[in-house]
C-alpha cells in the first residue's frame, strides 16, 4: 500500500494525525480548521544499550524527510526498508527491525473510537504501546522517548504563554504542557504508566526551535532525561518542547512493553466569528478544569478494554470469508473521517438545555459536527451527508440521531439576510421557512447559529434536501430497532413527523405540471451542483418517490390515515409520470432534456435507499432496477477505464464519458459506494466487487490517497481530499449483511459488548 498520511490519533472530537513515516501532522485543534504542518520537535526516540551500558543505536522513529533547520543533532537512522506500516483504524502498527542492535521494536497506536460507546469515543488521547523484544544473547537496557512541543507548528504564536510541569498521578508519571491553541486554553499531557520494572525521566524544557543537542545528548549518554528544565513554574512567551522516557532492561528472549500516552486538553472551544463558547462533549465526564490527568489515567487503565472493543467490532468482517481483503481494510479505514473530519462534539450550553424537552437525544448526547470535507468548510452538508449517515446511523447512532433533531429544527427557521449567490449573481434569502437547510455554518464564522451558509445557489430550490431528510427518518427508524442501545421508536417518528410534512409540502411546488412528479429548473439544484438537470430526473424525482413512499410508510406507523392516503395517491400519480417520462427499457433517462441519454450512475438513489431501510420493490419495479444496474455497469464502470477507477457520474449511452460537466465526467467514490451497496441488495456481487474494487485499489495502492479519500477522481486528476461522502462504503457492509443475514434491520455486531460502562 502507497500512503501519504496514516490513521489519526483521538477519538471523537478533534484529532492529531500521523505520517505513516512516524509524522506528527495535519492538526485539528481549532475546530473545523486544519494546520497541515509536519512538527519536528513532536517524535520518538529510541537508544539501545548493552549491558555495559555502551549506546548501541540513538535514532528518532520516524522516517519523513526533516528540514535540519532546527533539531539538527536529532538523527534519523532508521533503514526504511526494515520498518513497516499497518493502519487499521483506528489503530495502527509500525514494525522496526533493529536486529543489528539486537532489537525488535513495534509501536501499536491506540485511538478510543468505539461503535456505541460514546464517553470513551469523545476521548482527545491515544496510547502508544512499545513491543521490546531482545532477540540477542545478552540483556539490552532500551529507552523510547517521547518529545511534544507547545502549539501546533514549528513556529506557534509567542503572544500567549505556555509552560510545563512535572506531574505522577496514580499509576503514571510525566509531563504536563499548558499553552494556548488561537487563544483557546490547551494542555498537552505526555505520560507513561509506571512499572516497577521501567524508570521514567522528564524533561521539562528544550527549545524545540535549537539544534537539540542537549536531550539528545542526553539520551545518548544516560539513557534517561535528566529533568532538563528551565523552571518548573515559569511561564515562557516562547518555544516550548518537553519530553518523557521510558527506559527499561530486556532480558536475552524477553519481550518488555512500555506504555505511553498522549493527551490534548483542551475543553472549551470557539469559532472564529462566534461570541458562543462550546464545551468539548468528554468534559461532560471529566469536567472542563485539569481534565488531563483524569484522562490519562483513563486511558491507561482502560486501553485493553477499548481494543477488546475494537477488536469485537472488526472481527465479524476481518473473518469473513467470503469478503475481499482490500474491502475489509477500506471499510474500516474509511470510517477516519468520523473523527478527522474537521468533527466537533459539544455538550448543550446550558440556555439550551433548559429549553430542549428532558427527552431530547441532545441533552444526552450533545451536538455533533462534522466538515463535508478537509478543504470545504461547511458542517453537516446535508445533501452529503446523506450518502455517509451510514457511518454514524450503524455505528454511533445516537450521533445520527442528534444532527437529526438539530436538522429538524432548522427546517423551521427563517433567516432574512440576502446574500449574492456565485452561480447566477443574484440575490436570495440565507434560510426560508419549511425547508432543509443545506449545512449547519461555516467553520471560519458561526456555526450552528448562523447556518445555510453555502453561497452558490439558492438552497430552498435545491429538489434533493427535502426528500433526504425524509428518508433518513425512516431509515433511521428502521434501522435502529434491533439496536440494544436504544432503538429510536415511534416517538422518533412522531418528533419528526411536522417537519417531513412540511418540507414534502414545500417540494410539492416543485411540481409544475401537477402529475405528481417533481421538476428540476434547469441549474445545478441538488448535489451535483455543477451538473444541470432540467424538468424530471431520475436522479430528484427517484429520490421523490422514495420519499412519498417513506411518508406513507410513517404516516401509517403514527396512524395518519389521512395524510397516509394522500402521499398514496400523490406517489401512484408520480409512479406514472416517473415511468412515462424517464424509462427507456433499459434505463431510466438523466432528465427531460437533450441530455436524456446520459447513463446515471446515481439514478436508483431513490430505490438504493428504500433498500438500506429494508424495502424492496414497493416502488421501482424489479425488472427496471436489474435492467438499469446491468447498463450502468456495462457503461459507467466497464467502460471507464476498463473497470478499474469505479463508477463515472455520467456516461452517453454505449458511447463516450458525458462530458457536459465537470461533474458528469467524474467518479464519485461515495457514490460508487452507494452503487456497489445497490448491487449487492440486488445479489449482483461480483459486479460490485468489480465497481469499488479498482478504485479502491487506484486510492490506496496507486495515488496513495488512504485517510484523505477525495470526493472526486477525474480521468488524469482528483478533486477535494478528505471528504464525507465516502463514508457510505457502510451501506455496502449493510446491503452485505442483510444479504447474508437476510434482513437489513440487524446491527453490525454484538452491541451488548460494546456500550459504553456506567459513568
Amino acid at each position: 500500500m502507497f500512503l501519504f498520511v496514516g490513521v489519526p490519533i483521538g477519538g471523537i472530537g478533534g484529532t492529531i494525525g500521523r505520517g505513516f513515516r512516524g509524522e506528527f501532522s495535519r492538526y485539528h485543534l481549532k475546530p473545523g480548521i486544519y494546520s497541515y504542518t509536519t512538527v519536528e520537535a513532536n517524535e520518538f526516540i529510541v537508544t539501545i544499550k548493552d549491558a555495559a551500558d555502551v549506546t548501541l543505536f540513538q535514532s528518532t522513529l520516524s522516517t519523513y524527510k526533516r528540514s535540519n533547520k532546527i533539531l539538527s543533532s536529532w538523527k534519523q537512522r532508521l533503514d526504511a526498508s526494515k520498518c513497516k506500516y499497518t493502519g487499521l483504524y483506528p489503530r495502527a502498527w509500525t514494525e522496526y527491525d533493529l536486529s543489528d542492535y539486537g532489537i525488535k521494536l513495534i509501536c501499536r497506536q491506540v485511538s478510543p473510537v468505539i461503535p456505541h460507546n460514546y464517553k470513551d469515543s469523545s476521548l482527545p488521547c491515544a496510547v502508544f504501546i512499545w513491543n521490546i523484544e531482545n532477540i540477542s544473547n545478552e540483556e539490552r537496557k532500551v529507552t523510547i522517548a517521547f518529545t511534544f512541543k507547545n502549539g501546533m507548528s514549528d513556529l506557534t504564536s509567542k503572544s500567549t504563554p505556555c509552560s510545563t510541569q512535572s506531574f505522577s498521578y496514580l499509576d503514571s508519571s510525566g509531563v504536563t504542557l499548558r499553552n494556548y491553541i488561537e487563544k483557546m486554553p490547551c494542555t498537552y499531557a505526555l505520560a507513561a504508566k509506571l512499572k516497577d520494572n521501567m524508570n521514567v525521566s522528564k524533561c521539562l524544557y528544550f527549545n524545540p526551535t535549537s539544534d537539540g543537542a542537549e536531550p539528545w545528548n542526553q539520551l545518548y549518554d544516560d539513557g534517561n532525561f535528566s529533568d532538563l528544565t528551565k523552571t518548573e513554574t515559569d511561564e515562557v512567551y516562547d518555544e516550548v518542547g518537553c519530553g518523557i522516557a521510558v527506559q527499561v532492561k530486556v532480558a536475552p528472549g524477553a519481550v518488555e512493553e512500555p506504555e505511553m500516552c498522549l493527551v490534548w486538553d483542551m475543553p472549551i472551544v470557539s469559532f472564529p466569528e462566534g461570541v458562543t463558547k462550546y464545551n468539548k462533549f468528554y468534559t461532560k465526564y471529566f469536567g472542563v478544569e485539569k481534565a488531563a490527568l483524569k484522562i490519562v489515567n483513563h486511558a491507561l487503565r482502560n486501553y485493553k478494554d477499548w481494543e477488546l472493543a475494537i477488536y469485537k467490532w472488526q472481527e465479524p468482517v476481518l473473518n469473513d470469508a467470503e469478503l475481499p481483503d482490500w474491502y475489509k481494510a477500506a471499510l474500516f479505514n474509511e470510517t477516519y473521517f468520523i473523527s478527522d473530519g474537521g468533527t466537533v462534539w459539544f455538550t448543550l450550553g446550558e440556555e439550551e438545555s433548559e429549553r430542549l424537552p428532558v427527552t431530547d437525544p441532545r441533552q444526552k448526547y450533545g451536538r455533533f459536527g462534522y466538515l463535508e470535507g478537509h478543504e470545504y468548510r461547511m458542517y453537516n452538508t446535508y445533501d452529503v451527508h446523506f450518502y455517509a449517515s451510514f457511518a454514524l446511523a450503524m455505528n454511533w447512532p445516537n450521533l445520527q440521531k442528534s444532527m437529526q433533531y438539530d436538522f429538524k429544527d432548522y427546517v423551521f427557521l427563517e433567516d432574512h439576510h440576502r446574500q449574492r449567490m456565485w452561480y447566477d449573481g443574484k440575490f436570495a434569502q440565507r434560510k426560508i421557512k419549511n425547508s432543509v437547510p443545506h449545512d449547519s455554518g461555516d467553520s471560519n464564522g458561526d456555526p450552528f447559529v448562523l447556518i445555510n451558509v453555502y453561497p452558490v445557489h439558492d438552497v430552498s430550490e435545491w429538489k434533493d434536501l427535502n426528500s433526504k431528510f425524509v428518508l433518513q427518518v425512516l431509515r433511521d427508524y428502521k434501522l435502529t430497532m434491533k439496536f440494544e442501545d436504544g432503538s429510536f421508536g415511534k416517538q422518533y417518528l412522531e418528533d419528526m413527523y411536522k417537519a417531513c410534512h412540511v418540507v414534502m409540502q414545500k417540494s410539492m411546488t416543485f411540481d409544475t405540471d401537477h402529475d405528481g412528479l417533481i421538476e428540476n429548473s434547469g441549474f445545478p439544484d441538488q448535489t451535483y451542483d455543477a451538473w444541470i438537470m432540467t424538468g424530471s430526473s431520475a436522479y430528484c424525482g427517484g429520490l421523490w418517490l422514495a420519499a412519498l413512499y417513506a411518508m406513507v410508510v410513517i404516516a401509517r406507523e403514527l396512524n395518519k390515515n389521512e395524510d397516509e392516503n394522500m402521499y398514496a395517491g400523490i406517489l401512484e400519480k408520480a409512479k406514472t409520470a416517473f415511468e412515462d417520462k424517464l424509462w427507456n427499457g433499459k434505463f431510466y433517462n438523466f432528465d427531460c432534456s437533450k441530455l436524456a441519454s446520459s447513463v446515471m450512475a446515481d439514478q436508483l438513489c431513490g430505490h438504493w435507499y428504500l433498500r438500506c431501510s429494508g424495502f424492496e420493490y414497493e416502488v421501482f419495479p424489479k425488472s427496471n432496477v436489474e435492467s438499469a444496474l446491468n447498463t450502468i455497469f456495462e457503461n459507467n464502470v466497464m467502460r471507464y477505464k476498463n473497470g478499474t477507477s469505479g463508477a463515472v457520474n455520467g456516461y452517453i449511452f454505449e458511447k463516450e464519458i458525458d462530458t457536459t460537466a465537470l461533474q458528469s465526467e467524474e467518479v464519485w467514490t461515495g457514490v460508487t459506494y452507494s452503487l456497489a451497496s445497490c448491487m449487492i441488495y440486488e445479489n449482483l456481487n461480483s459486479k460490485a466487487w468489480k465497481t469499488i474494487g479498482g478504485m479502491v485499489n487506484l486510492l490506496t495502492n496507486r495515488i496513495g490517497l488512504a485517510f484523505e479519500t477525495p470526493e472526486a477522481l477525474g480521468f488524469k486528476h482528483y478533486r477535494s481530499v478528505g471528504y464525507m461522502r465516502p463514508l457510505s462504503i457502510w451501506a455496502v457492509q449493510l446491503a452485505w449483511e442483510s444479504q447474508r443475514k437476510n434482513s437489513a434491520l440487524k446491527p453490525t455486531f454484538p452491541i451488548e459488548d460494546m456500550v459504553e460502562k456506567p459513568a
